[in-house]
């Protein structure tokens, strides 16, 4: 059977986090883009 994605075997992990807005929507946007970054080094 084709899967949809290649994906790695096991183990998964999920991050979950809780964010609260200040209004300060041009510092968020700048850390969203870090956090995005930095995931893609992760292995």
């Amino acid at each position: 059977m084709d899967s949809i994605a290649k994906t790695p075997e096991p183990p998964y992990y999920a991050v979950i986090f809780v964010s609260e807005r200040t209004g300060e929507e041009r510092r968020y946007q700048a850390m969203a883009a870090k956090m995005a970054e930095l995931a893609q080094e992760m292995p």
